[in-house]
């Protein structure tokens, strides 16, 4: 009876791990062999695991990555000129903590969402919130923001979110308002998160699909600077698979 009422009081504290933990130990003999400390210290390594592990799945639900990825699956083949000591420098997640960007180009289906998600995924696995938006679904949220009369309490959420991928820039053409919505979602950016995107157009390109100069000019400064700049190359991987 005491024992159920230790494990109803643990989980009435939300020590959900410990209430776990406490009722393995008591099914374990050899648990009686250990000392006090020994045994409690058991006790708090299982709600510190459970409690991290919780927090990962939070953030995970809250990152939305269009693929299950993470960077130890990447396909590191000399032909797709993937450096794994590129990618062994952004795991660390240092270019996040420092407010820095990516910039992964390459072909279409070359694996770049993957590779973005599998560096989101690591973002979150080091405590960092990420958000992930497919670029044009982006671009129509911000326009159905502007409807409602929300764009703000949306850029504020985006401005919150420590690494923003944004996968598949420049697929669709935006009018003069999107831009200009783009630009403001950057500068927000500027010092207070990091920003991971993927294009299939090469960067050199990016300055002549924005119709006005003048915010391509701004745009395009904001991307590159501090950006580390992935090119992927090679056949399309689905295609690969498809034969497979």
């Amino acid at each position: 009876m005491l024992n159920e009422q230790t494990v109803n009081k643990l989980n009435a504290m939300k020590l959900n791990g410990m209430a776990d933990a406490y009722e393995e130990q008591q099914k374990q003999p050899d648990m009686n062999d250990l000392s006090f400390n020994e045994r409690f210290s058991l006790l708090v390594e299982r709600q510190w695991l459970w409690r991290e592990n919780r927090a990962l799945q939070a953030r995970l639900t809250y990152a939305q990555l269009k693929e299950q990825a993470c960077v130890e699956d990447l396909d590191f083949r000399e032909s797709r000129g993937l450096k794994r000591s590129v990618i062994d420098q952004l795991s660390a997640c240092d270019w996040v903590r420092f407010h820095q960007n990516v910039i992964v180009t390459g072909p279409t289906g070359t694996g770049k969402t993957y590779l973005a998600c599998a560096l989101a995924h690591k973002a979150c696995r080091e405590g960092y919130r990420s958000l992930y938006f497919y670029g044009p679904k982006l671009f129509r949220e911000v326009a159905s923001a502007h409807a409602d009369g929300s764009v703000p309490k949306f850029l504020k959420k985006i401005a919150r979110t420590q690494l923003l991928v944004i996968d598949d820039w420049g697929l669709s053409k935006l009018n003069d308002q999107g831009y200009r919505d783009f630009l403001e979602i950057l500068d927000d950016r500027q010092g207070c998160g990091a920003t991971l995107i993927t294009s299939q157009f090469p960067l050199k390109t990016w300055h002549e699909t924005i119709p006005d100069p003048t915010l391509a000019d701004a745009i395009v400064d904001r991307l590159i600077h501090n950006a580390h700049r992935i090119e992927i190359k090679g056949d399309s991987m689905r295609k690969r698979k498809d034969k497979n």
